[in-house]
C-alpha cells in the first residue's frame, strides 16, 4: 500500500506571533489556501517516483504523473477539511473524515489561571456537511460535534497514533493509494509508531505545511520511506510554519499552533 501523509496549510494559529490569540479551530490563511491549491495540482500533475517492480530485486526507478492516490482521509478539524477540498476536486474523490486524524490535544483553548483548559465540541455534522456536502462522515461526528474529550493528555495522544499506525498496517495488503491529511505533531507520533520509533526521545518528524511524507506498507512488514516532508509544489516564498515535535514541546502552550 502506498501512504501519503501531508499536513494542512497554513492556519491563523500558525501565522500568530503571540499564541495567546490561538483559535480553537482557525481557518487556513490566504497563504494556506493558496498552498492547498498548488498541493492539489501537484497531487494530480506532478512526477512522482515509482518502483519498477514490488519484490525488491530491481532499484530502478521510473517517474509517473500524478500522485494516483484513490482514497483520501482526513481529520475533522476546519483546517485539514479545507485544505483537502481542492485536492478532492483535482483528483475526483470524496473525502473521509477520520476522527482520529485530528491534532495532539483535541480541541481545547487554554484560559490560563482559574479555567485553564477547556474543551469545545468542534464543529458539528451539519456545519461540516454544509461547508462541505461530498465529505464521508463517521458516525462519532453528531450534531453536538465530535470532541467531547476536553484536554487531550499524552498517554491518550500516544495510543491514539498507535491506533492509527494499527488500521493502517491491517489495510497493507490493500492496492490503494491512500492520502491521510493532518497535523505537524500527529504526524510526527504516528511515523514514529509505523518506523517502530515510537518510544525514542531522539527521533523526530517535523513538517512545514503542506508537506508530504509517502510511505509504501507492505503486507509482509516491510516499510519504504519514500519522501519525507516534500515541498516540490512549493516555491521558497511559500514555505511556512516547521511544525513543533520535540518530547518537550507537549505543552498546552507549545503544541497548539501544529
Amino acid at each position: 500500500m502506498d501512504l501519503f501523509i501531508i499536513r494542512h496549510g497554513e492556519s491563523a494559529n500558525n501565522a500568530l506571533a503571540d499564541i495567546r490569540g490561538r483559535q480553537v479551530d482557525p481557518p487556513l490563511t490566504d497563504l494556506g489556501v493558496r498552498q492547498a491549491k498548488l498541493l492539489a495540482i501537484f497531487l494530480a500533475e506532478g512526477q512522482f517516483p515509482e518502483p519498477m517492480d514490488s519484490n525488491g530485486t530491481n532499484n530502478k526507478i521510473k517517474m509517473e504523473e500524478g500522485s494516483g492516490i484513490t482514497t483520501l482521509y482526513v481529520s475533522p478539524m476546519y483546517r485539514t477539511l479545507q485544505t483537502v477540498q481542492p485536492i478532492a476536486d483535482s483528483l475526483g474523490l470524496d473525502p473521509m473524515v477520520w476522527v482520529d486524524l485530528h491534532e495532539e490535544g483535541g480541541m481545547y483553548l487554554n484560559h490560563g489561571e482559574g479555567e485553564g483548559l477547556v474543551g469545545y465540541p468542534g464543529k458539528t455534522r451539519k456545519e461540516i456537511a454544509s461547508e462541505f456536502g461530498s465529505y464521508r462522515l463517521p458516525s462519532e461526528i453528531t450534531d453536538l460535534g465530535w470532541w467531547s474529550g476536553g484536554h487531550e493528555d499524552q498517554v491518550a495522544f500516544a495510543a491514539r497514533a498507535n491506533r492509527v499506525s494499527d488500521s493502517l498496517k491491517s489495510m497493507s495488503i490493500s492496492k490503494e493509494i491512500i492520502a491521510l491529511i493532518t497535523h505537524g505533531a500527529f504526524m510526527n507520533a504516528l511515523l514514529k509508531e509505523l518506523l517502530g520509533t515510537a518510544t525514542s526521545e531522539f527521533i523526530r518528524f517535523r513538517h512545514h505545511n503542506t508537506g508530504i511524507t509517502r510511505i509504501n506498507l507492505s503486507n509482509d512488514g516491510r516499510l519504504e520511506l519514500w519522501s519525507l516532508n516534500q515541498v516540490h509544489h512549493l516555491s521558497n516564498d511559500l514555505i511556512s510554519d516547521l511544525s513543533s515535535s520535540t518530547p518537550a514541546a507537549y505543552s498546552p502552550e507549545s503544541c497548539s499552533r501544529n
